[in-house]
């Protein structure tokens, strides 16, 4: 009887398709998709194969590999995502107070009411 030699795993730690865009956004791998959708979508329920179907420009490793690094590092996770939806409030006050909609709106009628008459 003849052993086959099994060929040694090559164990090597792979680093998180994560990366910053130039406004500090974490994206997954070379997408527009943020960590705050993955994470968000996997807190939702949704499996590994589901998040791939609703984003198809990620791939099942790297939402395997991001899944994986969020739950390793959970609370610094969340505190970025809570750093985010901060960051996401404010902006929107000031684009509210920057852009009133009634007030648009009013400049609006009155440009019109001028244009006809």
């Amino acid at each position: 009887m003849t052993l086959k030699v099994l060929m040694p795993l090559a164990i090597v730690a792979e680093s998180a398709p994560l990366q910053a865009n130039q406004d500090g956004v974490v994206l997954v791998g070379k997408t527009r998709v943020t960590l705050d959708t993955v994470v968000y979508v996997f807190n939702q329920g949704a499996t590994a194969e589901e998040i791939v179907y609703r984003y198809p420009s990620l791939n099942l490793a790297d939402i395997y590999a991001t899944i994986a690094f969020y739950l390793k590092h959970q609370s610094e996770v969340e505190a970025y995502l809570q750093q985010r939806q901060q960051q996401s409030q404010e902006i929107r006050a000031m684009n509210q107070a920057r852009f009133d909609p009634q007030n648009l709106r009013d400049r609006l009628l009155t440009r019109k009411a001028e244009q006809e008459a």
